[in-house]
C-alpha cells in the first residue's frame, strides 16, 4: 500500500520540532480525516536556512510532512512557493488516491509559512522579490488555518 520512501519517512522522519523563534509559521487542517500540520520556517536573506514540523495525522501526513521539509530546506522563498502536492507524492514515490491530500496539507502548510513570514516583513523593509511575492499571494485564495 505504501512505497517504501513513505514508511521511511513515516518511521525516520525529518525535521520533526519547533524552531524557537521562527519567523514564518504555517498551521494547516483538514476536518475531514483530522490532520494538522504546523510548519515552522527560518529564513535569513528570502532563503530556508531551517524548517521543522509538528503533525497530527495518519502515517501519510507525517511521511508528506517531513518530504515537504526535506524539498524546502535551503530553498528561496520563491522556490517554497512553487512547491506542489504533486512533488511531494512523487518524491515519496506516490501515494495511495485516498491518501493525496495529506500532499495537498503538506504543500498548504509550507505556503501558509512562506505567507506567515511575508506578512511579518514590514513593506518598506522588504526586497523586491518579497514584494512581488506579497503581491501575488494577495491574488490567491486564503488558506484555511486548523
Amino acid at each position: 500500500m505504501y512505497t517504501q520512501q513513505v514508511m521511511d519517512h513515516f518511521m525516520n522522519p525529518r525535521n520533526v520540532g519547533e524552531i524557537d523563534g521562527a519567523n514564518g509559521v504555517g498551521t494547516v487542517g483538514n476536518a475531514k480525516c483530522g490532520d494538522i500540520m504546523r510548519m515552522f520556517l527560518q529564513v535569513e536573506d528570502g532563503v530556508i536556512k531551517d524548517v521543522k514540523f509538528k503533525t497530527f495525522g495518519c502515517g501519510a501526513a507525517i511521511a508528506t510532512s517531513s518530504m515537504a521539509t526535506e524539498l524546502v530546506k535551503g530553498k528561496t522563498l520563491v522556490e517554497a512557493l512553487r512547491l506542489t502536492n504533486k512533488a511531494v507524492a512523487e518524491a515519496l514515490g506516490g501515494l495511495p488516491p485516498v491518501k493525496i491530500h495529506c500532499s495537498l496539507l503538506a504543500e498548504q502548510a509550507i505556503k501558509a509559512a512562506v505567507e506567515d513570514y511575508l506578512k511579518k516583513i514590514p513593506g518598506a523593509s522588504r526586497t523586491a522579490e518579497e514584494a512581488a511575492l506579497v503581491e501575488e499571494l494577495e491574488r490567491r485564495p486564503v488558506l484555511h488555518e486548523a
